[in-house]
């Protein structure tokens, strides 16, 4: 929809140049590493996939001014573009909740057990729904995307008027000619260690991160986090519905 909705602002915009200019300006991708992108995306039979994306694509939006998007090289790196530049829109309810929570000024034994149960909550749900449980949406953010990762950001991205609007805040003092980096990890996989950090940056993300966190870890050895090893040792499916809690 995203890429639907991109073809049809140019279509309909006055001066067609600027917008594609624009989104000229996103970050691009070798033709292998949109290929890897599409693939992650779509799965093992990501070609017939892609091309059948295509060709319902160009049935339903052709345009001549933009005709380039529409064939089969011009279609992967249009794809592509949105997979490496979308932002996840997170604008639910729970998440409000969440952020709501986090800001309660609390003993800290009745922290834990809330947090705990954030936690447990959390699970419980993506067990049934899935990943990206606060994602209702996905934009294309031109000043966002600038910004690189770290796995110590100086600035994150929120929504917090719970809508499209996204807000880039510092965590930080920022000097002037400083970069500003966000982090592509969320707050628990950050604090894995270092092989695990990069192993899911280069599978989502195709890059081997060289923030001064990564590079002061490393001469650590190159294991999984304690978290992950648990994860390799916990029971089946069936055991684990029998623990889980009911949401």
């Amino acid at each position: 929809m995203l890429m639907a909705r991109m073809v049809a602002t140019i279509k309909q915009a006055k001066d067609k140049e600027w917008w594609i200019k624009a989104f000229s300006q996103f970050c691009s991708k070798t033709a292998n590493e949109e290929e890897e992108i599409v693939h992650k995306l779509l799965g093992d039979k990501f070609k017939g996939q892609l091309e059948l994306l295509r060709l319902l694509f160009t049935e339903a939006l052709y345009d001549e001014y933009l005709s380039r998007w529409f064939t089969p090289e011009g279609f992967r790196s249009l794809f592509a573009l949105v997979g490496t530049n979308g932002q996840g829109i997170g604008t639910s309810s729970l998440s409000q909740w969440v952020h709501a929570c986090d800001a309660l000024d609390l003993p800290m034994l009745e922290r834990e057990e809330l947090d705990a149960f954030i936690d447990q909550l959390y699970k419980d749900i993506e067990k049934e729904s899935g990943e990206f449980l606060n994602c209702e949406g996905s934009g294309l953010y031109v000043l966002q995307s600038c910004c690189n990762h770290s796995c110590i950001p100086n600035a994150e991205t929120s929504f917090p008027e719970n809508n499209f609007l996204l807000h880039l805040t510092a965590l930080e003092d920022i000097e002037a000619g400083e970069e500003i980096c966000i982090s592509y990890l969320d707050c628990c996989q950050r604090e894995r260690s270092r092989h695990s950090r990069n192993k899911i940056l280069r599978e989502n993300y195709l890059f081997t991160c060289s923030c001064p966190k990564c590079l002061a870890q490393a001469d650590d050895a190159d294991v999984t986090s304690d978290e992950e090893e648990e994860g390799e040792g916990e029971t089946d499916d069936a055991e684990l519905e029998d623990e889980m809690t009911d949401v």
